[in-house]
């Protein structure tokens, strides 16, 4: 973890700020945008660039990844610039935890995963890399989105002990269980072989 230099009423208001950007769906805002239906009733109901994918509307799936990964990036790197690192990773923090637990979605949210790499792109660039190369590689090989979030957010917390940017390394395994909390149905799924591939519907 990086010193702590912010006070704490400003360390609250950067976690409540952060909460609220992240809590913005984005993904139920491009389905409604591109006139897709809700989200939350199509495919597996998450609210992620992945199930956007399901549609097969490849420009709102691409939208959705960029603006769920940013805003954990910009919450990030505003608090950077205003306060200090302690406050950058409070700040992906509760972004991230909006991303899971929307207030605006009665805290019913998504698993986080884009969210994820755009908060540890923004943390650190080159474990950010590291990170998203370790889902490509998942995802390539694999072709299961789930399998490739996992490892990823398992590889990242490890990958941080071995390019200098241990000060992630508490928060990166933080977010990496509640990544893998959130993907609890998945990993049956994936047990069992049932979990779809990349761009497949799951099976009602």
């Amino acid at each position: 973890m990086p010193e702590f230099m912010t006070s704490l009423p400003l360390l609250g208001l950067t976690a409540v700020a952060a909460y609220l950007l992240g809590s913005v769906p984005f993904g139920i805002v491009f389905a409604r945008i591109f006139g897709l239906g809700d989200l939350r009733q199509i495919g597996s109901g998450n609210i992620g660039a992945t199930n956007v994918l399901r549609t097969g509307n490849k420009p709102a799936a691409f939208l959705t990844l960029i603006m769920d990964a940013g805003k954990g990036g910009i919450a990030v790197l505003i608090a950077r610039a205003l306060l200090a690192d302690d406050a950058a990773q409070i700040a992906g923090l509760f972004a991230f935890l909006g991303h899971l637990f929307p207030v605006y979605l009665k805290f019913k949210g998504g698993k986080g995963v884009a969210t994820f790499l755009g908060t540890v792109l923004a943390l650190s660039f080159p474990l950010g890399l590291a990170a998203c190369a370790a889902w490509a590689l998942t995802a390539a090989i694999f072709r299961y989105s789930s399998l490739a979030a996992l490892v990823a957010s398992a590889a990242t917390p490890v990958i941080s002990l071995f390019t200098g940017d241990s000060s992630a390394f508490i928060l990166t395994i933080i977010l990496a269980q509640l990544i893998f909390l959130r993907h609890r149905p998945n990993i049956k799924r994936l047990l069992d072989r049932q979990e779809p591939k990349i761009g497949k519907t799951p099976k009602a």
